[in-house]
C-alpha cells in the first residue's frame, strides 16, 4: 500500500489526534481519488465540510442566524463550518492562499477542540474536534501559513499513481484507545526528531499518535517497530532540516551514572536501538536529493528552487477592490461599499427593542449598524532602471550593463512587474521607456541606448524619482535600480564641475530617502567609488559594488531588495 493511501487511513482512524494533512497536488484525478479514499474510510456519519477561500468569521466560527433572527424577533445562533465539522474533516480549498487571520483561528480551534463565539449578542462554546485537509495547488509564490502546517501531521505530494482501494477502519477506531506504547518509543521519537533538526514538540507527539493509529490499523495491541517506522516516515520525512551527522558529532561517550544495578533503567538500550531504526526510516522517507541540500546553503537553495515569483508589490488596504478581509463599522462615503448582510446582522439583535420604542418599518437600521466592506490587494510593482550611459562608463562596460539589465527585465516579465528605463548622459536624463509590461519594448529601448558624454547624475535621479512618484499615485509599488560609476560631473542646471554635480546628486537623493523607496545602487566602476557609497547612504539604498557587472549577482540583489521592501 502506498504511503499516501496509508496516510489517508491513519487520518481516518484518528483525525483529531493527527490534525490533518497538507495535500500538495494540482486539481485532478489523483487528488480526487485520495479524498474519496479518506471519505470512504471515515464513519458514514462523519461530517465533511468545505472551507472556501475568503470565508467570513460569521460562517467560519458561527454567530447570528440572520434569517431566523429576523423571523423570530430574537437572537438565534447559527453553527459555523468548524463547529459543524466536529468529528469529521474540514477541506480547505486553495490553502496556499489562506488568510493569516483565518489560519490563526483554525489553529486556535485545533488546539482547544472548541469554538468560542462572543459576537452579535451571543456567547457560545461548541465542540469542534476535526482534521484539516489543506489543498495546496503548488503555486510557487504562496504557501500554507507555517503555524497551520505545523499542526498537520502529514504532507503528501501526489502523482498520478492509482491509490489502493478503501479499507474498513471501524475496527481500528474501536481498538485505538486500548493500544499501548513501549516505554522506549517516546525517547526514541524525541531523539530522532532532534537528530533531524525538528524543533517543534508537536512532531514527536504526532508521530506517537500516528504509531498508535498504525498499530490499531494493523490489529496490534502494542506499537511495534513497523508501526513506529511508518509513523516517522510520514511525519518526519518532510520536516527534516538537517542530517543526523550535523546534529550528532563524534564525541566521547558520557560516563555511566553510578547507581545500583537494580536502579538502572532497563529500557535505555532498547530506546537507543529504536532511535537508530527510526533515523534510518526517516532517511528513507526524504525526497531524492534532499539530503545533499540539507547542508550549508539549504535555505538559499530552497528559495531559488521555489522561486518566489508572481506579483511582489506591497499589501495595502482598499475600500473598493481586492480580496475581501472582513467588514468594519463606518459611514457610506468616499466610494465605500456596503456589506448588506453584516449590516442587517448588526441590527437584528436590536429589532424588538426598537419596535417597542416607536412605530416604523419592520426592520430598522441605524447609522451605528452600518458595516463597510474591507479589501486588501497586492499593488503592482514598477521596476525603474536608471542607467548611466556616460562616457566614463565606457562602451564595453555599458554593453555589460545592458546585458545585466536585460536579465533583470526578463525576471520582471515573469513576475508581471511593470518596467521603466531611464538613461542619463551628456547634460540631461531621458526616459527611454515609460512603465510597461512589454518585454519586447524594454529590450528594444536598451538596444538603442547610446553611450558617451558627461554624467548628469542628479538629473538621472530626478527623472527616476518622477517615475516613482507617478507609480505611487497610480497605486503601484516602485522599485528603483540605479546603475552608475558615481562620477558625477554635470550639475542640475547643466553646468560642469564635479563638486557642484556631487552636491546636486546628494540633494536629489534626499527625496528618495524621504519617500522610503526600495532602492538598489549598483556601482559599476572598475574600482568602487567612495562617492557612490555615500550616495547610496543618502538615498537609503542598498549598495552593491559590481566591477564586472555579474548578471546573476545583480539579478539576485534586485530580487533581495524587492522582497525586503
Amino acid at each position: 500500500m502506498t504511503d499516501a493511501a496509508l496516510a489517508a487511513l491513519l487520518l481516518a482512524v484518528d483525525p483529531a489526534g493527527l490534525g490533518g494533512a497538507v495535500l500538495r497536488a494540482a486539481p485532478g484525478p489523483a487528488r480526487d481519488r485520495w479524498l474519496a479514499l479518506l471519505r470512504a474510510a471515515l464513519p458514514q456519519d462523519a461530517p465533511w465540510r468545505r472551507l472556501p477561500l475568503g470565508i467570513p468569521d460569521s460562517r467560519l466560527l458561527g454567530g447570528l442566524d440572520l434569517a431566523a433572527t429576523l423571523a423570530a424577533g430574537r437572537p438565534v445562533a447559527e453553527r459555523g463550518v468548524l463547529a459543524g465539522a466536529d468529528g469529521g474533516i474540514v477541506v480547505a480549498a486553495m490553502a496556499e492562499r489562506l488568510e493569516t487571520g483565518t489560519a490563526a483561528k483554525l489553529c486556535a480551534v485545533l488546539d482547544s477542540g472548541t469554538v468560542a463565539v462572543q459576537r452579535d449578542g451571543l456567547s457560545l462554546s461548541l465542540p469542534a474536534r476535526f482534521a484539516v485537509v489543506a489543498l495546496d495547488e503548488g503555486i510557487a509564490e504562496e504557501a500554507l501559513p507555517a503555524a497551520l502546517a505545523e499542526r498537520l501531521a502529514f504532507r503528501l505530494e501526489l502523482d498520478e499513481a492509482p491509490l489502493d482501494p478503501a479499507t474498513d477502519c471501524s475496527v481500528a477506531r474501536a481498538r485505538l484507545p486500548d493500544v499501548t506504547v513501549p516505554d522506549a518509543l517516546l525517547p526514541a521519537l524525541c531523539g530522532a526528531a532532534l537528530a533531524f533538526g525538528i524543533g517543534s514538540l508537536r512532531a514527536p507527539l504526532m508521530a506517537l499518535r500516528a504509531a498508535r493509529a498504525a498499530a490499531a490499523l494493523a490489529g496490534h495491541d502494542t506499537v511495534t517497530e513497523e508501526d513506529a517506522t511508518l509513523a516517522v516516515r510520514l511525519v518526519y520525512g518532510h520536516r527534516a532540516t538537517q542530517t543526523p551527522a550535523e546534529q550528532q558529532p563524534e564525541s566521547e561517550p558520557a560516563p555511566e551514572p553510578e547507581t545500583p544495578a537494580e536502579d538502572q533503567p532497563q529500557q535505555q538500550p532498547d530506546a537507543q536501538a529504536m532511535q537508530e531504526m527510526l533515523l534510518e526510516a526517516t532517511r528513507a522517507a526524504l525526497p531524492a536529493g534532499l539530503l545533499a541540500a540539507l547542508g550549508a546553503g539549504a535555505r538559499e537553495a530552497a528559495r531559488k528552487a521555489g522561486g518566489v515569483q508572481g506579483r511582489a508589490g506591497q499589501l495595502r488596504l482598499s475600500a473598493q477592490r481586492g480580496r475581501p478581509i472582513g467588514t468594519r463599522s463606518g459611514a457610506l462615503r468616499g466610494g465605500a461599499r456596503l456589506s448588506l448582510v453584516e449590516t442587517l446582522r448588526a441590527a437584528a439583535p436590536w429589532q424588538a427593542l426598537r419596535r417597542r420604542e416607536s412605530a416604523g418599518p419592520l426592520i430598522r437600521v441605524r447609522a451605528e449598524d452600518i458595516r463597510i466592506l474591507r479589501f486588501r490587494q497586492n499593488t503592482e510593482t514598477t521596476a525603474i532602471f536608471a542607467v548611466d550611459a556616460s562616457g566614463s562608463a565606457a562602451l564595453a562596460r555599458l554593453a555589460e550593463a545592458k546585458g545585466a539589465v536585460e536579465m533583470l527585465l526578463a525576471d520582471c516579465y515573469v513576475r508581471r512587474d511593470r518596467v521603466a528605463v531611464v538613461a542619463f548622459r551628456g547634460r540631461a536624463a531621458e526616459t527611454l521607456l515609460p512603465p510597461t509590461n512589454s518585454l519586447v519594448r524594454a529590450k528594444r529601448s536598451l538596444a538603442g541606448l547610446p553611450g558617451g558624454g558627461a554624467t548628469p547624475l542628479a538629473a538621472g535621479i530626478d527623472a527616476a524619482m518622477a517615475l516613482a512618484e507617478e507609480a505611487q499615485r497610480r497605486g503601484r509599488t516602485p522599485l528603483l535600480v540605479l546603475l552608475t560609476d558615481g562620477r558625477a560631473n554635470i550639475a542640475r542646471d547643466g553646468t560642469a564641475g564635479r563638486p557642484r554635480a556631487e552636491a546636486d546628486a546628494l540633494a536629489a537623493a534626499a527625496p528618495v530617502r524621504a519617500a522610503r523607496l526600495a532602492v538598489l545602487l549598483v556601482d559599476t566602476a572598475p574600482r568602487p567609488q567612495p562617492f557612490a557609497r555615500q550616495l547610496a547612504e543618502a538615498m537609503g539604498a542598498r549598495y552593491l559594488a559590481l566591477p564586472s557587472v555579474d548578471s546573476q549577482r545583480l539579478s539576485d540583489a534586485v530580487a533581495t531588495t524587492r522582497d525586503a521592501a
